[in-house]
């Protein structure tokens, strides 16, 4: 049985990720597709941003270029970056382990300046300080247990902390303090998190980061999803030209835009039939 009609998962992705999804969500809502219009959204680091975006009605064209992530830049620490990557990448750690592992290296690098510009900077990007009516949901990781956890309207959380805790990566940002607690990249649960949105009828995962991530194709089973339709939008090969190599990139983010815009009306009709098609069954 189908718990809602339509359902959008949004991936993380960095800066570069953010922009072009916002690109690609202003291009295919110029074409007449609305991805705000999901009765569910699943938003996850550079997926929060977007999400929230557009769950609370906001134009993601404003993203259109990097002003207001400039204004707050953070500075990234490789060397703590390539640690954390080092354990995510040891297949011998069970997940949890990794996700308290990384927890550590994150809670080494907690800094209330830049946890407070973090915090400004997605204030700035999102554009809205309070949760939608519309169903949304913020993934995030605490960073002393390793446990994921799921925001939505009513957790209590507020929303801008929210999504700077999902898109805040060891190594890149700081954890963000939440009621005593703090918490880290919601990627760490299970990148896009796309189970998340079980009992949808039509499902649509748009992941940035798909080109250097590779996952298996999502299916029904995959995602345990009664749908009719499962869709995933990556980047495609002109958009990772655009990226450049670090996805963390500033200096990227206009071009990830436009790439995101010049794809959305690559696959507007093959999009716009899913998306319509659950509402004129109706």
């Amino acid at each position: 049985m189908h718990t809602f009609d339509r359902a959008l998962v949004l991936g993380p992705g960095g800066h570069v990720g953010t922009a072009w999804m916002a690109g690609l969500a202003h291009g295919l809502r110029r074409h007449g597709t609305d991805l705000g219009e999901a009765d569910l959204i699943v938003g996850t680091s550079a997926g929060a941003i977007v999400g929230a975006l557009l769950a609370t009605g906001q134009d993601p064209g404003r993203l259109v270029t990097s002003a207001r992530p400039a204004a707050h830049r953070l500075t990234p620490d490789p060397e703590r970056m390539g640690r954390v990557l080092a354990v995510l990448g040891d297949r011998g750690l069970e997940p949890g382990e990794a996700r308290r592992r990384v927890g550590r290296l994150a809670l080494d690098s907690v800094d209330p300046e830049a946890e407070a510009a973090l915090i400004a900077g997605r204030a700035g990007l999102i554009g809205a300080d309070t949760w939608p009516e519309r169903r949304l949901l913020i993934t995030a990781v605490d960073a002393t247990t390793g446990e994921p956890v799921v925001w939505d309207r009513d957790s209590g959380v507020p929303l801008v902390p929210a999504v700077a805790a999902s898109s805040a990566f060891p190594g890149a940002a700081p954890p963000v303090a939440i009621d005593g607690r703090r918490y880290m990249d919601g990627a760490l649960r299970a990148g896009p998190n796309a189970d998340l949105a079980a009992g949808a009828r039509t499902l649509i995962v748009v992941d940035p980061s798909a080109h250097l991530f590779p996952r298996e194709p999502l299916d029904r089973q995959s995602v345990g999803v009664v749908a009719d339709t499962v869709m995933t939008i990556g980047p495609d090969a002109a958009s990772v030209c655009a990226f450049g190599s670090d996805m963390g990139d500033l200096a990227a983010w206009e071009p990830a835009y436009q790439a995101g815009l010049r794809q959305a009306g690559d696959i507007d009709t093959r999009l716009r039939s899913a998306w319509r098609a659950t509402v004129d069954t109706d």
